[in-house]
């Protein structure tokens, strides 16, 4: 690592231009030192362009059969073939990408608000904290994916039962994290502070803790979306995902296993949709990491 300057009275124009900016500014600019965090950016904007704009989009009906053009390989009319039902393999990604990022993005959601909720009480509030946290090392002692299809077995197949199966199964990542965090702000001076003057408990966990603990909160969201879809398209080829009617990706792959020797396309795109959204969001949260870390962080 290169030596620092020696001090001088007038601050390094440098170190002027990067403390007058944002904090969202410096982490956007830490990203887009990577060439590789550019890169899984760009895809991972373009997959969520695309499942937004999917109904405009697309380019034949996703649920509409053709018995005629059933298990055409890729051409100029059908980019990804056609499957079993001769429907358009293209446009049923498409909507598939709608539902397997709702689903991860409904995951993050639940799972964040009830880890952070029991993350925080573990954390700030020390009673609760062996009791909570014997709770989440019960949950987390079994593979997210047998849990996962525990609850689904238990619940029954559905868009909803998915989400609720796997924010149970992270929550407890989610709760882990945070409680690590709150228990180090939690000593901070501003935190003893705001305990000596009075302030109430609900007031210094949200306003006071709370704040400081969304670095690794965003991080873990992140990892958390890529799990959620992956884990998904795992329920939903096993049979016990959404039902088997709606066209999530891991409902293509499943459907596809029979025809995998004759018309491979059917399981190769669905796959390659799911490798590509969750290795970008995997590397888009491992640059967030390094972003937020001071110990990383360089002033240029």
């Amino acid at each position: 690592m290169a030596s620092l300057p020696a001090a001088s009275a007038t601050p390094a124009p440098s170190a002027s231009k990067a403390r007058g900016r944002s904090p969202a500014a410096l982490i956007l600019r830490q990203l887009l030192r990577r060439p590789l965090v550019v890169v899984a950016l760009v895809l991972l904007a373009a997959i969520l362009a695309v499942a937004a704009s999917a109904a405009w989009i697309m380019p034949y009906d996703p649920m509409k059969m053709d018995i005629l053009s059933r298990m055409k390989p890729p051409s100029s009319a059908h980019w990804f073939g056609t499957d079993e039902f001769g429907r358009d393999v293209m446009s049923r990604i498409m909507q598939g990408a709608q539902l397997s990022l709702l689903v991860g993005l409904l995951v993050v959601v639940v799972a964040a608000v009830f880890g952070t909720l029991i993350g925080l009480l573990a954390g700030y509030v020390r009673p609760l904290d062996g009791v909570l946290m014997r709770l989440t090392d019960a949950l987390m002692a079994f593979p997210d994916i047998l849990l996962a299809i525990a609850f689904m077995a238990a619940l029954g197949p559905s868009l909803f039962n998915v989400v609720l199966a796997l924010g149970i199964v992270y929550t407890p990542r989610v709760a882990r994290v945070v409680r690590a965090a709150a228990l180090v702000v939690r000593e901070m001076p501003y935190v003893e502070a705001a305990t000596a003057l009075g302030a109430a408990t609900p007031r210094i966990v949200f306003l006071h803790i709370l704040p400081n603990l969304m670095s690794p909160l965003v991080v873990q969201a992140t990892f958390i979306f890529a799990y959620a879809i992956l884990t998904e398209a795992a329920l939903s080829f096993l049979g016990v995902g959404v039902p088997p009617t709606t066209p999530t990706w891991g409902n293509m792959i499943a459907g596809a296993q029979q025809y995998f020797q004759q018309a491979d396309w059917l399981v190769l795109f669905p796959g390659l949709a799911i490798v590509a959204t969750v290795l970008a969001l995997q590397i888009v949260g491992d640059g967030l990491r390094d972003a937020l870390d001071p110990r990383l962080q360089k002033v240029t």
